[in-house]
């Protein structure tokens, strides 16, 4: 019987790593790979507040697990993961409904031999009131959609009533990379929007709040990006709060620690993330305080040396002597799955684990078609600021590596002139 390898998840860590690994092991037939997770499709999450704005139609950059799975040799199972079983070696997999409750796939149980979790993060609204209710959250595609038909929904319904005066009010909690890049992209969307007809709310009558516990924007970056992009925010019309805790959320906006109102139509949370609450000590494993698994340096969690985990869900120690934990970053999900590529191919063969060693090569934020900013560290060139064109161009290649990670250079170029035609043939915004 071959060795069963688990992955559950199909962000961008666990999918590269069972296409990874089907293609190293599954081709081969030295190992069945099974990849989870609970939607057919899968799309690069950094690319989510694309889709919320309408800049990027979800369809034409979604990844399909089955194809992906026949064409790299590993085996795809439809299911949201809810618990776990280490003494029997299972995991159990929550029946799948359709949009009427109906059992469309059954509840059932997977065997593994090794299993890799891989299940990422959510938003962490902080148990704040009202935050659950009233606000959006860009965790998956169907919450970026949903965004989506609401912001047009705005539109299409001041442009019904003809009149004057319409306002749209949208404030963003979180002034992180999510939070400025959806300021920007809603910037660039009220002015296509205008330009395709829909001009009963003009440009300068979208009010964007971009809310801010800390005091700055882009904490987790260098303070002279975060300066660059806070600057270049409000040359773009938006307002940004910093030191501005949220208290509570209304339906009539958001309400600061010092009581302030600031109204908003349309509410996202975009500060924060946590594992998923069922996670906590799953199965007696090692959690931290966002339920994060506590692993080693090999990626294997503390307490079950046949499970491993990564990207997000993973609390995994920098390795420099500090208590700090890696950044919950695309590229750290990108580096762990490539190491763990070679490990679980070293298990196999009763070979040593190599230790991750996590590498910085740098942040970009882009500001939708108005401006790009960054970092990029290496060895020779160091920590250099780059902005405009190139921080752009550096920005897009980011997709473009995932993209390559998982089709591969040919078909990846395919994509990109595929893509070009498309600007070419479609709209610059989805209107549906």
């Amino acid at each position: 019987m071959l060795h069963r390898i688990v992955v559950v998840g199909g962000g961008a860590g666990g999918l590269e790593l069972a296409t990874r690994l089907g293609r190293a092991l599954g081709r081969k037939r030295k190992a069945h790979i099974t990849l989870v997770d609970a939607h057919l499709t899968h799309i690069w999450k950094p690319l989510l507040h694309e889709v919320a704005t309408g800049s990027l139609n979800s369809t034409d950059n979604e990844l399909n697990y089955l194809a992906q799975a026949k064409w790299n040799h590993f085996e795809f199972q439809l299911g949201r993961f809810e618990g776990l079983d280490r003494a029997a070696r299972e995991i159990s997999l929550a029946a799948t409904l359709d949009e009427e409750g109906r059992e469309l796939v059954p509840a059932r149980t997977l065997g593994y031999d090794t299993l890799v979790l891989a299940i990422g993060s959510v938003t962490n609204d902080f148990g704040t009131k009202g935050a659950a209710d009233h606000c959006f959250f860009l965790d998956e595609t169907g919450q970026a959609l949903n965004l989506h038909r609401q912001l047009l929904g705005h539109y299409l319904s001041a442009h019904a009533r003809k009149g004057d005066g319409n306002r749209l009010d949208i404030a963003i909690v979180g002034a992180g990379a999510t939070g400025v890049e959806l300021a920007a992209e809603l910037r660039n969307a009220s002015e296509e929007l205008a330009a395709y007809g829909l001009s009963a709310i003009q440009p300068q009558d979208m009010n964007i709040n971009v809310i801010e516990a800390g005091p700055r924007v882009l904490p987790a970056l260098p303070e002279r990006i975060g300066t660059a992009v806070h600057t270049q925010l409000e040359k773009l019309g938006v307002v940004v709060r910093t030191s501005s805790p949220v208290r509570e959320v209304t339906a009539e906006g958001m309400i600061t620690a010092d009581g302030t109102l600031i109204p908003a139509h349309l509410k996202v949370w975009a500060a924060g993330i946590r594992v998923s609450s069922f996670m906590k000590d799953i199965d007696g494993l090692e959690t931290n305080r966002i339920n994060q698994l506590v692993v080693s340096q090999t990626l294997q969690t503390t307490r079950d040396e046949n499970i491993f985990a990564l990207g997000d869900c993973a609390a995994c120690p920098m390795g420099d002597g500090s208590d700090r934990n890696v950044p919950p970053r695309a590229q750290t999900a990108h580096q762990q799955a490539t190491l763990l590529a070679k490990s679980l191919r070293n298990r196999l063969e009763g070979k040593p684990l190599p230790e991750y060693r996590y590498k910085d090569y740098g942040s970009l934020v882009s500001l939708a078609r108005f401006s790009a900013v960054g970092n990029l560290m290496g060895s020779v060139m160091g920590n250099v600021k780059v902005e405009g064109w190139l921080a752009r161009v550096f920005y897009v290649s980011l997709y473009r590596m995932h993209q390559m990670a998982l089709y591969g250079i040919f078909r990846t170029g395919l994509l990109i002139l595929n893509d070009r035609i498309g600007k070419r043939t479609n709209p610059r915004m989805k209107l549906h």
